[in-house]
């Protein structure tokens, strides 16, 4: 077999999760997959002479996280509207998009990355991936490749190009300051297959259906409502409904949500009526479950993310609506 065609077999099943171990890095779906992209043409211009002088596996590693740390030179981190200031009350705020100019998270499809494992379908949750943001390039590598793509110190030592008391120093201050910004294992739970289809089936009811009460009912008391990149968000179910029923609902039959997952959680694609029959992409909806409910609803009014999620950018709208 052909070098590189051997590369291309051997290569192809660690695709998603090196697509994972990106957006983990840089908290965008866009910039994974272009890294991965680039990860995958470097390797296949090198394998040649790699000769399996380390595993295929860590040197993909290696490849990917130096291009993600170039990536991030002199780059913003990411970031979600409930980290910029207070939330809002005030159903008629102004909603200024990009006020700032921030360089907002994007959600991750679970169709890109089918991870089963508990420790990376923790580690792609929305919250913590942009807890993740908050550390320092270096110490985000170590972070992840030690705790999530579990390689050993030495490992991760050799791939850095840096000492091992130097990887666990850094893995050390990486977990202090992870453990003071990410939400703890109470704050958010995942519902089972069945909960969650009777969620978002419900979710996406009341929503098409501007039905106020029943989305009302399924929302915790101090649930969050995020839109980047609109810099205001708000806090509390009666402002977040106030909001919604006054700004967001349309007509019935005007929008249609379709049941999606991203980042290990339930989400939906949201389609609004444009032009003559056609319904247009308008966002992607990551929804973060609690004890009592929905506890925060993140709006990605970026119809580009469309194509990450595999769906097309207009639907025509069903007969009868």
């Amino acid at each position: 077999m052909p070098v590189q065609e051997d590369f291309i077999e051997q290569a192809a099943p660690l695709r998603a999760e090196l697509i994972a171990h990106c957006y983990r890095m840089l908290g965008s779906v866009h910039d994974a997959e272009d890294l991965v992209q680039e990860t995958y043409l470097r390797g296949w211009r090198g394998y040649a002479a790699f000769e399996e002088r380390a595993a295929l596996r860590t040197w993909l590693y290696r490849i990917a996280t130096t291009a993600c740390l170039r990536a991030l030179e002199n780059r913003a981190r990411r970031v979600l509207p409930a980290g910029l200031g207070a939330g809002s009350v005030d159903p008629d705020a102004g909603l200024d998009r990009d006020a700032g100019t921030y360089e907002w998270m994007q959600p991750l499809p679970d169709a890109l990355t089918p991870e089963t494992a508990f420790v990376t379908r923790e580690s792609v949750r929305l919250a913590v991936v942009t807890a993740m943001q908050e550390l320092p390039a270096r110490q985000r590598a170590v972070l992840i490749l030690r705790d999530v793509a579990q390689f050993s110190a030495a490992e991760v030592a050799e791939l850095l190009e840096t000492t091992q008391a130097a990887v666990n120093s850094a893995l050390q201050r990486a977990r202090a300051r992870l453990a003071e910004v990410a939400p703890t294992g109470d704050d958010a739970t995942e519902p089972q297959d069945a909960e969650r289809r009777e969620l978002l089936d419900r979710y996406c009811a009341a929503f098409e259906n501007a039905d106020l009460a029943a989305l009302t009912e399924l929302l915790a008391a101090d649930v969050r409502l995020e839109m980047p990149p609109v810099p205001l968000w708000f806090t509390g179910r009666d402002a977040v409904t106030r909001f919604l029923a006054k700004r967001a609902f349309a007509e019935p039959g005007d929008l249609v949500l379709i049941p999606t997952a991203a980042n290990g959680q339930p989400a939906v694609a949201e389609y609004r009526r444009g032009a003559g029959s056609l319904l247009e992409a308008h966002s992607i909806h990551v929804i973060t479950t609690g004890a009592g409910g929905v506890v925060a609803i993140t709006v990605f009014l970026e119809p580009t993310l469309f194509a990450a999620f595999g769906m097309p950018p207009t639907l025509v709208k069903r007969s009868g609506n």
